[in-house]
C-alpha cells in the first residue's frame, strides 16, 4: 500500500489539504512528489543509525514519536515546529528543504511556496506513521526497523511515489535525498 493511501484512510491529507486551503487532490499530489525525498532522509537516518550513529530510532522517540500523526489529525491548527525539527534532522537544513520542494514543485506543477508549508505536515506525518507501526509491533523506538515496513523498502511505496522517486533519482542508487544534495553542492 502506499504512503498517500494510508495518509488518506487516516484522514491526514484531509487535514493538511483543509490546513493549507487546498482540494484534496492536490494535497494527494503534493505529499505524492514530497515524500520519495522525506523516505530518502528517513532511509539515510536508518542507515545511519545501523552504522553506530542514533539515526532514526532515537529521532522517532525525540520527538515524541507516534504523537506527531496525532497532533496533525487533530482538528486544530498544525504547529509545524516539530516537522520542521524532523526536516532537520533528515535533510540536515533548510537548503535542503527548499530544493526539496522546488524538485517536487517541478515534479507535481504544484506552488513551491505551497509544498514548502506542507513539508513539514508530512515529515510529522511519516514520522508518525513509523512510530506507530512500530508501536503497534511491540518494537521500541530505538529498533531501527520499527514501523519501517514498506515505507521505505523497495516496496509498498507504489507506482506513483516509486515513478516520482525515479524521476528524482539520477544516479538510480534509490535514494533521490543524495541527488538533490549534489544539486545543492554538498
Amino acid at each position: 500500500m502506499q504512503v498517500t493511501d494510508i495518509l488518506n484512510q487516516i484522514g491526514g491529507l484531509q487535514s493538511m489539504a483543509r490546513e493549507l486551503g487546498i482540494s484534496e487532490s492536490q494535497a494527494q499530489n503534493g505529499a505524492a512528489a514530497l515524500l520519495p525525498a522525506i523516505l530518502g532522509g528517513f532511509k539515510k537516518q536508518a542507515g545511519a543509525q545501523r552504522s553506530g550513529f542514533d539515526g532514526l530510532g532515537g529521532l522517532l522517540g525525540q520527538l515524541g514519536g507516534g504523537s506527531l500523526l496525532d497532533e496533525l489529525l487533530a482538528p486544530k491548527p498544525t504547529d509545524v515546529g516539530r516537522g520542521n525539527d524532523v526536516l532537520g534532522q533528515i535533510f540536515g537544513s533548510k537548503d535542503v528543504s527548499r530544493a526539496v520542494a522546488r524538485n517536487a514543485s517541478a515534479a507535481s506543477g504544484l506552488d513551491t511556496s505551497l509544498l514548502k508549508r506542507m513539508l513539514p505536515m508530512l515529515a510529522m506525518a511519516v514520522a508518525g506513521l513509523m512510530a506507530k507501526g512500530g508501536e503497534a509491533s511491540g518494537q521500541k523506538h530505538g529498533d531501527s526497523d520499527a514501523g519501517l515496513g514498506g515505507l521505505l523498502g523497495g516496496g509498498g511505496r507504489g507506482d506513483v511515489v516509486s515513478g516520482l522517486a525515479s524521476m528524482l533519482d539520477a544516479d538510480g542508487d534509490g535514494n533521490p535525498l543524495d541527488d538533490i544534495l549534489k544539486t545543492l553542492g554538498r
